[in-house]
């Protein structure tokens, strides 16, 4: 637990261990990540796509969201071909108030501009931004996953606080969250946190894994 005094965060000696497992865990999954060379990059795009073909919604929603890969991260661009091909509009996530996350459309030809942690965002109207609810499919980057859907981020929360509806209704619902990540950013089993909000799916360039509460063991 953690406790606020006048307006600071202290974490007990329990939780304190926890933050400090994830932040490990994330400087040695990054530091891995970052030393793949280009070319096992673009081969586990490309398995990735075909791995997120097995997913039916994959195949016919219409407003999926991705991400503008940094750091090492999983990029998405055969995704993208894949889904422009079959006529599919593809959102990039857009920083909003509250640490939160709207998402903006994406082609190849829209002008793009960088937000203040450097990471590119399509430049539209507010009006043209959907609201997390509005989505149907999101693919999420992550740093660390475990076959229950626990997802580790890079710390910034924006994916949790921008989801966390989904915590008060039934799994799955709309939108689908398929976390995106190499085979091996997988872990045994990752503590989960208050605000952390489950994948339903995990998609490596090996496998889908189905995180979804009627495909986990029953304790």
């Amino acid at each position: 637990m953690h406790r606020h005094r006048g307006g600071r965060i202290f974490f007990g000696r329990r939780a304190w261990r926890r933050v400090t497992s994830r932040n490990d865990q994330r400087a040695r999954l990054r530091t891995q990540r970052e030393q793949l060379t280009p070319a096992e990059r673009i081969a586990a795009a490309t398995a990735v796509a075909a791995t997120l073909e097995q997913l039916p919604e994959f195949l016919v929603d219409q407003r999926v969201a991705g991400y503008w890969a940094v750091a090492g991260e999983l990029p998405l661009h055969v995704v993208l071909s894949a889904l422009t091909a079959r006529g599919q509009r593809y959102h990039l996530p857009v920083l909003a108030p509250g640490r939160t996350l709207r998402f903006a459309p994406w082609r190849r030809d829209v002008e793009l501009q960088p937000n203040r942690f450097g990471i590119p965002e399509p430049r539209c109207p507010a009006s043209a931004l959907l609201a997390p609810e509005a989505m149907e499919l999101i693919l999420v980057p992550l740093m660390a996953f475990d076959r229950r859907g626990h997802r580790l981020g890079t710390g910034g929360g924006f994916y949790d606080r921008s989801f966390a509806f989904l915590k008060t209704v039934a799994r799955p619902a709309q939108p689908l969250l398929v976390g995106i990540g190499y085979a091996f950013q997988e872990v045994a089993a990752l503590a989960e946190a208050s605000w952390d909000i489950r994948m339903d799916f995990v998609a490596t360039e090996r496998e889908l894994i189905d995180c979804t509460p009627a495909a986990l063991p029953q304790a």
